[in-house]
């Protein structure tokens, strides 16, 4: 016989107790608005065409206001973005950086998105991840790369030719010097 098999689920009911929450405040401003406008209608003498009227209205610019409410939150955290771009560009046309400086010279890591200066533009790293800074060096061929940390060991080769005749070595003494300076140049790259 099977025996029987218990399964228990956990939910995060903190949306709908929102969710709730907000709907009771609309139900209870609905109630007060229902009693002022019938209050109204006894103490002032309105015709009941006036009461719903009123009513109506007062219902309408209650939607209406919660309706407008996340426009309201999108449109304040976007005017704040704003004027804290505008903070930034003006920082930089005075040749400051907004905020603390952070100095990258030896490289570093930027995580947020972060604006620099970049001519009379402005940059933007960050924005999608994790960039790394990392300082250029020119090399000994003139190209610029990415440096290497730490000095490369030093590269000793020592190359001994005998031969019975030295005017034909020194004929292919340029062809025996370039695959010296390539083997030399490999070994280099694997240290």
């Amino acid at each position: 016989m099977d025996e029987p098999q218990q399964v228990s689920f956990e939910f995060d009911t903190g949306g709908m107790e929102k969710a709730l929450a907000n709907l009771g405040e609309l139900a209870d401003d609905f109630g007060r608005q229902m009693t002022r406008a019938f209050a109204s209608a006894v103490i002032h003498g309105r015709s009941f065409e006036d009461v719903l009227r009123r009513l109506g209205l007062s219902l309408a610019g209650l939607a209406l206001q919660q309706g407008l409410q996340p426009l309201q939150q999108l449109a304040g955290s976007w005017t704040s973005g704003l004027f804290q771009l505008l903070r930034g560009i003006l920082q930089f046309e005075k040749g400051g950086v907004p905020g603390s400086v952070v100095p990258f010279a030896e490289g570093g890591v930027v995580s947020s998105p972060t604006f620099f200066p970049a001519g009379r533009n402005i940059g933007l790293m960050g924005e999608a991840g994790a960039e790394a800074i990392m300082p250029l060096a020119r090399g000994p061929d003139g190209r610029l790369g990415v440096s290497a940390s730490g000095a490369a060991a030093p590269v000793s080769v020592v190359f001994n030719v005998t031969t019975p005749d030295a005017a034909s070595f020194r004929k292919s003494e340029a062809q025996v010097t370039g695959m010296i300076a390539r083997a030399a140049a490999r070994g280099a790259r694997t240290l």
